[in-house]
């Protein structure tokens, strides 16, 4: 499994396979990859004939210096999980090759941003924005595959690749899960086997307004009050927030008329988990 440093070296590479006729996918990631990942690669190398995955932790998206300093990588195992999933090359630049001295562009959007994640994390979804931007311009793929856990980070893909006319299709897939359905995510590692046995509770408290929607309720407030009632009933969980709002536009919603799209960011002790699940279909 080849591993390329430089922009120049990506581009050369992936020029070289379309000047092939050869069609290329491409899944970002900032390592520490799991199955969800390979979910994502696997179907990358079904509907392209070469996959980029790019291991890349990127500084300018997060608000909190320990949370970056802390992120965890194992880029070894990382190439073995992309190897056996299919993937081609591994793109992991270094922050300097990124963002070298001067840099002073950042891609930002409005609307999308400012529920959910955007809400508590100011200027994440501009680090989103910029560094996808980027990797977009410098792959070039056809067609690059995001996770569904992160569905306000889809749809802001989405919206800006549409806004900007940057011709690459983009794919979501489904959250992959643990066994006991805990949502799969590279901070999973930084809890303690306490932590993550308490960590259910979100995937808990999902699971109950989605039966009482499916039971009748359609109240946003109820289903919220009882969502948070449920996770606040484990002692080491701090809701960041807890929503229901419009799959579509992330907009807040009153009631859930046909479906709807529950969100939530729990800190599970000092680590921050994300969760969604549609409700009401």
């Amino acid at each position: 499994m080849e591993v390329l440093r430089s922009i120049s070296e990506i581009k050369e590479k992936v020029n070289e396979w379309k000047s092939n006729g050869l069609s290329v996918g491409f899944v970002p990631t900032m390592g520490y990859l799991h199955a969800g990942h390979k979910s994502l690669i696997e179907k990358a190398s079904s509907e392209n004939d070469r996959v980029v995955v790019s291991v890349f932790v990127n500084p300018k998206q997060f608000d909190n210096e320990n949370d970056l300093e802390t992120y965890p990588s194992n880029l070894q195992g990382d190439k073995a999980l992309i190897a056996g999933a299919g993937g081609d090359i591994i793109f992991a630049p270094t922050a300097a090759e990124m963002y070298p001295d001067g840099f002073a562009t950042l891609v930002d959007i409005e609307g999308l941003d400012k529920e959910l994640c955007g809400a508590t994390r100011p200027g994440h979804f501009r680090g989103v924005c910029t560094v996808v931007t980027k990797l977009f311009l410098i792959v070039t793929p056809d067609r690059a595959y995001f996770g569904e856990k992160d569905f306000q980070q889809l749809a802001i893909i989405k919206r800006f690749t549409k806004d900007l006319n940057i011709p690459v299709e983009i794919i979501g897939c489904p959250i992959v899960r643990e066994e006991d359905g805990l949502a799969m995510s590279s901070r999973n590692a930084k809890l303690s086997e306490e932590e993550r046995r308490k960590a259910l509770i979100i995937i808990e408290a999902l699971n109950i307004i989605k039966e009482m929607v499916y039971q009748g309720t359609s109240d946003v407030e109820e289903l919220k009050k009882e969502a948070s009632r449920k996770i606040s009933t484990m002692d080491i969980a701090k809701i960041d927030y807890f929503e229901i709002v419009d799959p579509d536009t992330l907009e807040k919603i009153d009631v859930v008329k046909e479906k709807a799209l529950a969100a939530t960011a729990v800190f599970i002790g000092e680590t921050r988990l994300i969760d969604n699940m549609i409700i009401g279909e």
